[in-house]
């Protein structure tokens, strides 16, 4: 960026707590010294100041309200996707967005672009967006304090990771930056939960279940192309538009990597693994050594890189995957899978289900549990399958034909 970014005006708003920041782009460096310093998105030109609502689990989360001014223009990286993170934040949540922010937490060129502005004016336009922001919290249990620090930075680490390496879709809510020394900012969702809307009456039409399984499953299948997984797929964390009915998935602290190994969470990854001793082989010229016969030179094969360890954690009973649960995990994509199932037997019957702990674990279903399915009954019954045991896998070819009675195409597990 040729110049730095300034506030050229703070503008109190008629909402409680709502305000707009106005950037502009800095023509003389004496101005620096000038202006007091503000965060401010590193990723583009809008800017979000936020309140500090009741924590949501373990995130802050925050209306704003987002400028974006059309004459400040900033050069973007072509493809700042990375698949893995160019820096190493320390272990405070707080550290994470602090300056400098990283260029892999940057939002794509023109993050707008498929947002419609709440409001806008002969320079600039505004567009209501979320802030999400640590929430780290204390509490001494039995004279000693316990912290959910650790928890929270790898839950932005791994959110930030999907939305920093997973290309713009219809069906996943929009990145829109990060705001140094703040937060990640994220489209702003009008509507509710599939919970929400599972629950109310009249029951959801049959063309409506449909369309909210296919538009699942081409988001799903969207996210899974880049080797990630959700972690946490439920009713509750996902959202549906009051405009059109749109599936946007959110919540993807939970998310691990395809090619990870995975870890119980009781396990310390802070702590290098131990290494093998490795015995230093006797002198060639030794005389306790056999002079062995020449043998012509073999190449060494190339060494493979190691692959990352993740801590991999259960989400949302009853939708968790069995394997997970058991600390067993070893596709997390597949477990995904199992988490869609849980939510079409929910949509099916337009009302939460339920699995005791104890038979979830033994991968066991409840009496009757499928019976009475008239959408998705087969469909759901490879999904819930067992991971070793022919458990259908999340494939775009799966999506569902609204003409055909019953469509379940059987395509390769």
């Amino acid at each position: 960026m040729s110049g730095a970014m300034h506030v050229k005006r703070i503008t109190l708003t008629s909402k409680k707590n709502w305000w707009m920041v106005e950037l502009d782009q800095e023509q003389d460096s004496t101005l620096s010294n000038e202006v007091p310093s503000v965060p401010h998105s590193t990723s583009s030109e809008e800017t979000v100041v936020n309140d500090t609502p009741p924590a949501v689990q373990s995130h802050r989360t925050t209306h704003g309200t987002l400028l974006s001014h059309r004459q400040t223009h900033r050069t973007h990286v072509t493809d700042p996707h990375t698949s893995g993170p160019i820096f190493t934040p320390p272990h405070n949540p707080a550290a994470i967005f602090s300056f400098p922010t990283p260029t892999s937490y940057s939002a794509p060129p023109n993050p707008t672009q498929n947002l419609a502005p709440c409001a806008s004016g002969s320079a600039s336009e505004l567009f209501k967006c979320i802030v999400k922001k640590p929430n780290v919290v204390q509490l001494e249990i039995n004279g000693e304090m316990q912290s959910n620090a650790k928890d929270v930075t790898t839950q932005f680490l791994a959110e930030l990771r999907v939305y920093t390496t997973v290309t713009r879709h219809r069906n996943i809510a929009a990145f829109l930056g990060c705001v140094e020394n703040v937060g990640m900012v994220l489209e702003y969702v009008e509507g509710g939960t599939l919970w929400d809307v599972v629950r109310e009456r009249p029951s959801l039409s049959r063309e409506k279940k449909i369309d909210f399984h296919n538009q699942l499953l081409d988001g799903l299948t969207h996210l899974h192309s880049f080797g990630l997984s959700h972690g946490d797929l439920s009713l509750l964390n996902v959202q549906v538009t009051h405009s059109s009915d749109t599936i946007k998935l959110l919540d993807f602290g939970r998310s691990v990597s395809a090619d990870s190994i995975y870890a119980s969470p009781d396990d310390d990854l802070s702590q290098p693994p131990l290494s093998p001793v490795s015995l230093v082989p006797p002198r060639a010229n030794s005389r306790f050594v056999a002079k062995s016969p020449y043998l012509p030179h073999t190449p060494l094969p190339a060494a493979q890189p190691a692959r990352k360890v993740e801590q991999i954690h259960p989400g949302t009973r009853p939708f968790s995957a069995p394997e997970v649960l058991r600390g067993e995990c070893q596709d997390a994509r597949l477990a995904d899978a199992y988490s869609f199932g849980i939510i079409l037997v929910c949509l099916d019957r337009c009302n939460l289900v339920d699995i005791k702990p104890w038979d979830q674990r033994k991968d066991l279903l409840p009496k009757g549990f499928l019976d009475g399915l008239e959408v998705f009954g087969e469909r759901c019954e490879q999904y819930l399958r067992r991971w070793d045991r022919g458990r259908r896998r999340l494939i775009k070819e799966d999506r569902m034909d609204i003409d055909t009675p019953m469509a379940v195409d059987h395509a390769p597990l």
